[in-house]
């Protein structure tokens, strides 16, 4: 398979994971994924991180989105956090297929 074949196919594979994370988290809380985690109790706040670990990508995404909307920011600020949130998605994706191909 071609390398960049590959990169991609990574990379859409941790969006995925990220899309399907977040809509998870947003379905049985009833409120979007955030950095801002509040739970009471220790489980509550590492469940938290560990959707956070899939889910960021999405996150990242829809609060730069929002910023571009609403607050009017420099498109180059929309283009930072795509390069981080696809960086951040190729590894979720790296993680996830090692699982699936071992």
């Amino acid at each position: 398979m071609h390398e960049l074949m590959v990169f991609f196919l990574t990379l859409i594979t941790g969006y995925v994971a990220a899309g399907l994370t977040g809509s998870f988290y947003r379905l049985v809380t009833n409120k979007p994924a955030s950095f801002q985690m509040w739970q009471e109790t220790t489980a509550g706040l590492v469940m938290g991180v560990c959707t956070l670990v899939f889910a960021g990508p999405t996150v990242i995404l829809r609060n730069a989105v929002r910023a571009q909307v609403i607050e009017n920011r420099p498109p180059f600020w929309l283009l930072l956090s795509t390069l981080i949130a696809s960086f951040w998605s190729f590894l979720v994706g790296i993680f996830i297929l090692s699982l699936v191909l071992a």
